[in-house]
């Protein structure tokens, strides 16, 4: 989600009031719904009025009333460049704008999907709807999270993943939380104690907060990273790191696989039970 975040907060004042002349769709498969000739005649002559983002989706909102939401899944990027800006290999969508920039979708492995519905259309095809509380809401607290997972006989590694229960942790931040909440990766969630399940929202917050900031960079860098480039990747404390010491306590960090995903972490710092 910081990520998203970061595209959003860039992406957004470049494209604002700006017409969408064309779109030119080079792979079919990234749009959802409907079909590419609709999505590209339906697109086409739209004025963008803002973008939003909530949790892993952007949403690009149209004048009209009309929206386009998007998911970049794990290799999609996102870039508004000059109309005569290099293009690069595995540009799957393009939309020239009216201020002779273009927006383009960049994909390597073709994950990512777009979704177009009008004004009074009820999205039932994206996901976006069915998403949880935002990490940075409020109305995120402990009570929530025991709720909702206290019960389950289920790694809380694996449930910080449930995008129903809280929207846009995905296996970087889990792996970051859970090492600064203390809390072994496996632990099943109907395990955690109350200590713990107030640390995790704490950390939560801290984690979030703390790597949208650090993101933050202008237009250029984005654009010259290719939308790559994140800026806190070197204030991560154990995710990729196996093998290497803790930055609090000096243990080396291991690795296992949870629910199909690897997790670091610190043996000594997130000790299990």
């Amino acid at each position: 989600m910081p990520e998203v975040e970061t595209i959003k907060r860039i992406i957004e004042p470049q494209i604002v009031g700006v017409k969408i002349d064309s779109v030119i769709t080079n792979h079919s498969q990234v749009i959802a719904y409907p079909d590419m000739y609709r999505f590209e005649q339906e697109t086409n002559g739209q004025t963008i009025n803002k973008m939003s983002r909530r949790g892993k989706y952007l949403t690009i909102h149209f004048d009209s009333g009309d929206r386009l939401i998007l998911h970049l899944r794990m290799t999609g990027q996102l870039l508004v460049t000059p109309h005569n800006y290099p293009m690069e290999n595995h540009t799957h969508l393009i939309m020239n704008l009216s201020n002779g920039t273009q927006l383009r979708y960049i994909d390597v492995r073709r994950l990512g999907r777009f979704w177009l519905f009008g004004k009074n259309d009820i999205d039932d095809k994206s996901g976006l709807e069915k998403l949880g509380m935002e990490p940075l809401d409020n109305n995120l607290t402990a009570p929530y999270l025991v709720a909702h997972l206290s019960k389950r006989k289920r790694p809380i590694k694996e449930m910080l993943h449930d995008q129903t229960v809280i929207a846009g942790i995905g296996n970087i931040y889990s792996d970051e939380i859970l090492h600064a909440a203390g809390i072994y990766p496996g632990k099943y969630c109907s395990d955690l104690s109350d200590k713990e399940w107030n640390s995790l929202v704490v950390k939560i917050r801290e984690i979030i907060r703390n790597s949208i900031e650090t993101n933050r960079m202008s237009p250029q860098e984005y654009l010259e990273g290719k939308g790559k480039e994140y800026r806190n990747m070197p204030y991560l404390r154990v995710y990729g790191q196996k093998g290497e010491r803790c930055k609090n306590c000096g243990s080396i960090i291991e690795k296992i696989v949870i629910g199909g995903r690897s997790s670091c972490y610190c043996p000594h710092c997130q000790k299990k039970d």
